[in-house]
This record gives structure tokens, C-alpha cells and sequence, in this order.
């Protein structure tokens, strides 16, 4: 039986610079957390990225990707945040 997909919404934003995308998604890849859907906008210079991931077969737990990935961010000088699809629908219903 399959398992429930783990959905998790990844927002990127900053200063636009080469290889962005490159590296957020060198992470995913080397840590087997699928891309299930992909927003990217550049607007005057500023880079905005939504994703939607699932973290079903990744061998490591939500805490340590969203720290990972917020620490990835830092290196390469945007804000990276993980939200777990469930608190993220909660935060944004009316």
C-alpha cells in the first residue's frame, strides 16, 4: 500500500543570483524529496520561488530539511522556509 504523500511547501526569496534553483534542488535530489510543483518570479531583481515537495522517501526527518535548507539559504543569501502542507493550509484559511 502507498504511503500518503508527505507534502511540504518550500518558499525561497531574495536577491536574484545565478544558481538558485540549482542548489535548492541539488538538496532535494541528493536527499530523495520529490518536486511536485514549481512557481518561480523575478520581479526587479528579486527572486520569489514557491515549491511543493513530498518527504515521503527522504531518509531524513521535516526538522532537519527545513534547517538544512534554511542554512543552504544563508550561504547563498536568500530566506529559505519549509511549511508542512497541513499548517500551511491552516495559517492561510479564512
Amino acid at each position: 500500500m502507498e504511503k500518503a504523500k508527505e507534502k511540504t511547501i518550500i518558499t525561497v526569496v531574495g536577491k536574484d543570483t545565478v544558481g538558485i534553483i540549482a542548489k535548492v534542488c541539488t538538496y532535494l535530489a541528493n536527499n530523495h524529496i520529490n518536486v511536485l510543483d514549481i512557481s518561480q518570479t523575478i520581479v526587479q531583481g528579486f527572486f520569489n520561488m514557491m515549491m511543493i515537495v513530498d518527504l515521503n522517501d527522504s531518509k531524513k526527518p521535516f526538522a532537519e530539511c527545513a534547517k538544512e535548507l534554511e542554512q543552504i539559504g544563508m550561504e547563498i543569501g536568500v530566506t529559505i522556509k519549509c511549511q508542512r502542507e497541513e499548517i500551511f493550509n491552516k495559517m492561510h484559511r479564512i
